[in-house]
């Protein structure tokens, strides 16, 4: 399978030899200060199969931002996850731990449980 290297929004081919894509295409959303962002957190238990995961939901900013966050809520809670769709998955309950760090984070970000 290809890896897919630029969006393309729609556009598989041009018969004109001068085509490129658009600049604007290929621009991630820049990510906004953490002390502006209001992130949620809060458990849930729902199609997971009985088991509990904490839910870090409303972040705003690129991939890459929210794969670092939630890497290093991984590492603090030593446990496994996944960061993806604007919201970062951590396995267990661990709502307080997560609210603590982020509230008191370098930058501060605004914690709602």
């Amino acid at each position: 399978m290809r890896k897919k290297t630029e969006p393309r929004d729609g556009i598989v081919y041009s018969t004109d030899p001068s085509f490129s894509l658009p600049q604007g295409l290929s621009q991630d959303a820049q990510s906004q200060a953490p002390g502006h962002q209001q992130l949620n957190v809060r458990l849930d238990k729902r199609n997971r199969g009985g088991k509990a995961v904490t839910l870090v939901e409303g972040f705003a900013g690129n991939k890459s931002d929210l794969e670092q966050l939630g890497r290093s809520l991984k590492t603090l809670c030593g446990t496994g996850g996944s960061a993806k769709d604007g919201v970062v998955i951590i396995q267990g309950d661990q709502r307080q731990k997560i609210a603590a760090w982020l509230s008191a984070h370098e930058y501060g970000y605004s914690v709602r449980k």
